[in-house]
């Protein structure tokens, strides 16, 4: 449910940087949602085509760029991607692990007319 919330503050903030370029219309908005933010894509899409209508942004397209989890040993510093949800370091067989990427959730950048 807290894609409501995450996607209004996109859409005012794709709108206030729109207006500052003097746009006329948003065409597209770029998002990156790392594996481990919780946001459903289909969800943002949803409350985008909710809360768009009578703006400049309605029918702009929403991009998804998915960032995948990435964990960085504590102990010999490798950087790993995890596989099947293991973080035991693949280089030195700790369970030390500290997560390097996966959790964002912010907007790229917008395309405007």
């Amino acid at each position: 449910m807290h894609e409501a919330g995450i996607t209004e503050s996109m859409l005012s903030l794709a709108l206030e940087k729109a207006g500052e370029a003097q746009a006329k219309k948003i065409t597209r908005i770029n998002l990156v949602i790392g594996e481990l933010s919780g946001v459903v894509g289909d969800c943002v899409q949803f409350y985008f085509d909710v809360l768009s209508k009578d703006t400049i942004a309605e029918g702009a397209a929403l991009n998804f760029e998915t960032k995948p989890i990435q964990i960085r040993c504590r102990k010999c510093k490798a950087v790993f991607y995890p596989t099947n949800h293991k973080l035991t370091c693949p280089e030195c067989h700790e369970m030390s692990a500290e997560i390097v990427s996966g959790q964002e959730c912010y907007m790229e950048s917008i395309e405007v007319e």
